[in-house]
């Protein structure tokens, strides 16, 4: 049971990280999927990649370390097709399609080149690795480059078996160095390929692929039989991808545990299907942003009561309310709802304020200011666009007005202080600067907004 921690977006100081670890294994996890992306400590010609957040090197060998002592193993993830590599001025002439930073160009030594040293900096600051994920998932315009172009004009080849030479290439470069480590690849472009090509591919033998699927109502029946696709084709082990957050709206900001608990037990159906020798285990996903380039999605500290409950029901072979008073007694919470976003209770778990001003500032931010704005009699009829554009009004209205108005924004100043000052103990400045951005700041510029003209007027 692996807990995956997106870090391309809101990624957490490590020293929260390693406050998380030993609730993470009291829940039942038994390792760490690290997607690093930029966070992750590169040198030399590759030194560029790194965000200036990044994890320093000893930060991470403390963190690794950490997670060993607790019995955690970790599989680290390089993110291909590297949307964040692409997406840098040195490295566009690696990419696929010459405009877009969503695929490696395949045909080029320096594209593996690339990936190899990738593979070789974060292999050295790990020990004993059984796992490296590869990525390779959602590969658009792969096949749509120049070169791509004229190799699919050649007789026999197509797209799927580009897709396959590219992986082929990158676990063969893997498993030549690293002989113990075996790769594995999201499933998604393999799903639609014929048994024949999969299994004349050779990419059976190297990899192990790890089916994934966040919906609620998943298709067990269709899983079962991809399953037995795979094992057909060669592939000796299978891994299954739930998620936990991140996978139910591009800029969700509460976690609906409801639904990530379904997916886990629509899993679990599917667990009890398999041949018990096949699944090598899986990975509950908590996904940071929907690409490198997209808003941040649920934070950590948010969706742990959803991580909670998703790892305790796995553990458990299903929900129940003894599940649902271990989740309470472990994140000291009096009272678990998994089927609304509220948070009645502040729990014990590291971040757990972060929560609850969050479940604050989701529902009441935005409703209460437009409430104000919008339905109030008193800024609708004699305060309105016109007014406020000439600095008119009349006093009593002021008198009716002005106290609320103040009032409002002090208590919305109030609670967002307090959400800083917790954001900080666990987030760096860049993504809390985002976070208040996109969540906070359009609502509360409006509510500042008429308290100035108020005082103008």
């Amino acid at each position: 049971r692996l807990v995956h921690l997106d870090l391309k977006g809101a990624a957490p100081r490590a020293r929260y990280l390693e406050q998380l670890l030993p609730l993470l294994r009291a829940l039942g996890a038994t390792g760490l999927l690290l997607e690093y992306e930029d966070t992750f400590p590169y040198t030399g010609p590759l030194e560029l990649l790194q965000a200036p957040h990044a994890y320093s090197p000893a930060e991470l060998r403390a963190l690794l370390s950490r997670a060993r002592a607790q019995g955690l193993d970790v599989v680290p993830l390089l993110p291909l097709p590297l949307q964040f590599v692409l997406k840098h001025g040195e490295f566009a002439h690696l990419r696929e399609v010459k405009a877009l930073p969503n695929a490696l160009n395949p045909h080029k030594e320096e594209s593996l080149a690339l990936v190899k040293a990738m593979i070789d900096q974060v292999m050295a600051l790990h020990e004993d690795l059984q796992w490296f994920h590869i990525g390779c998932d959602e590969v658009y315009y792969l096949g749509e480059g120049e070169e791509s172009k004229q190799w699919l004009q050649q007789q026999d080849n197509t797209p799927e078996k580009l897709c396959l030479s590219h992986i082929k290439a990158v676990a063969t470069c893997l498993a030549s160095s690293y002989p113990t480590v075996t790769p594995i690849v999201w499933d998604d472009m393999l799903r639609g390929m014929s048994d024949e090509t999969l299994a004349e591919s050779g990419v059976p033998q190297l990899v192990q692929p790890m089916i994934w699927d966040y919906a609620a109502d998943i298709d067990t029946e269709g899983k079962v039989q991809l399953l037995e696709k795979y094992r057909r084709c060669g592939f000796s082990k299978v891994w299954f991808a739930s998620a936990f957050k991140g996978a139910t709206g591009v800029n969700q900001s509460l976690t609906l545990i409801g639904h990530h608990l379904r997916n886990q037990l629509e899993w679990l159906q599917v667990a009890s299907r398999s041949p018990p020798d096949v699944l090598e285990g899986i990975a509950l996903t908590g996904w940071q942003r929907y690409d490198h380039f997209s808003v941040l999605c649920e934070l950590l500290p948010v969706a742990i009561p959803s991580l909670a409950v998703c790892l305790l029901a796995l553990k458990n072979g299903g929900y129940s309310e003894k599940v649902k008073e271990d989740v309470e007694n472990l994140l000291g919470m009096s009272n678990l709802d998994i089927d609304t976003f509220m948070s009645t209770s502040l729990g014990t778990f590291p971040g757990s304020n972060i929560l609850t001003l969050v479940t604050q500032v989701s529902f009441y931010l935005k409703s209460s200011v437009d409430e104000l704005l919008e339905r109030n009699r008193y800024v609708t009829g004699w305060f309105s666009p016109y007014h406020r554009k000439r600095k008119i009004i009349h006093p009593i209205v002021m008198h009716h007005l002005q106290p609320d108005a103040v009032s409002l924004l002090s208590k919305w100043n109030a609670v967002v202080q307090d959400l800083q000052a917790a954001m900080e103990q666990v987030f760096h400045k860049c993504a809390i600067e985002e976070w208040m951005e996109e969540n906070v700041h359009p609502s509360l510029q409006k509510l500042q907004q008429v308290v100035d003209d108020l005082d103008e007027a």
